[in-house]
């Protein structure tokens, strides 16, 4: 091949930084010019623009102003609000000291007037009633719940990777069935007319919120954790443990102390305003003292 035949293409990028303009615009300018026509205006603001534009940013300065104005009254508020929690805590805990150091003089006083025998069997109802604080060797069962968002690895359908209301009423219920004799879950006493239900996101206690971690201590015979180990609600808790990392845990616990449960609420049958009977021959009772199912779900 000759010299005069051999061909050279330019390269592209030089081509492309060298001419960065593409020739059509200057082929529609140059046609602009022969025919007489002006040059395409560029972007202008017209009055209305002009206007919107000042409106919005009239109205975005008096946003701020008024938010800035109002923040020192928010954070007074909030301020305010967090010391009267405060405030309610100290005088709740405050209440409940006295309540405990009135309970203990009751006690004293009682069991002085009562005697020996007769104190004793006392002491002895209270403690398998719940009413009175009891000391010994146990188990503590302790759930938390796992990390937010964890699902079954496995696909199974284990439930949510947090504690349930219905976990702690199973392990409980479980830990009577291996043979408890008192039963605290966060130092809230049950007794025999205790509940566990939730509230929203909270699970109640006696009405009385709890929070995780939750352990549930028993105290019982030294056969207690090997009944619980093999009962329902441990291979349940297991499993979910294993699947979406909610912590379950059974050990071994010396020496353990439950307090007391609050003195229940009495109630006293009181006679009828009227003798006679209702015209259905029914009773005339308006509560039956039964409570809706709590709400919330279970595994």
């Amino acid at each position: 091949m000759s010299e005069r035949n051999r061909g050279f293409s330019p390269d592209f990028l030089t081509e492309l930084f060298q001419n960065p303009l593409d020739p059509g615009y200057a082929d529609a300018a140059a046609r602009r010019a022969k025919t007489g026509k002006p040059a395409r205006p560029g972007w202008s603001v017209g009055p209305i623009t002009l206007v919107v534009v000042l409106l919005l940013g009239f109205l975005c300065a008096v946003a701020y102003r008024q938010t800035m104005a109002e923040e020192p009254g928010r954070a007074q508020a909030r301020s305010g609000l967090v010391g009267q929690i405060k405030q309610r805590q100290g005088e709740t805990d405050n209440l409940s000291m006295r309540a405990d150091e009135l309970r203990e003089e009751v006690t004293r006083q009682r069991e002085a007037a009562l005697g020996g025998s007769q104190a004793a069997r006392l002491r002895d109802l209270e403690a398998r009633a719940g009413l009175g604080r009891v000391r010994g060797d146990g188990v503590v069962v302790r759930l938390a719940d796992g990390p937010d968002g964890g699902e079954s690895l496995s696909g199974a359908k284990v439930g949510p990777s947090r504690v349930l209301y219905s976990d702690l009423q199973g392990v409980a219920n479980d830990l009577w069935g291996a043979g408890a004799e008192a039963i605290a879950i966060n130092g809230q006493r049950l007794t025999a007319t205790s509940t566990i239900r939730s509230a929203g996101e909270a699970i109640l206690v006696d009405f009385r919120p709890v929070t995780g971690p939750y352990e549930v201590s028993a105290i019982g015979p030294g056969s207690m954790r090997k009944a619980y180990e093999g009962s329902r609600s441990a291979l349940t808790m297991r499993r979910v443990s294993q699947a979406n990392g909610l912590s379950f845990e059974v050990r071994d616990a010396d020496r353990l102390t439950l307090p007391a449960a609050p003195e229940p609420r009495l109630r006293y049958a009181e006679p009828a305003v009227s003798p006679s009977a209702s015209p259905s021959g029914g009773d005339e009772s308006s509560d039956s003292g039964t409570s809706p199912s709590p709400s919330g779900g279970g595994r």
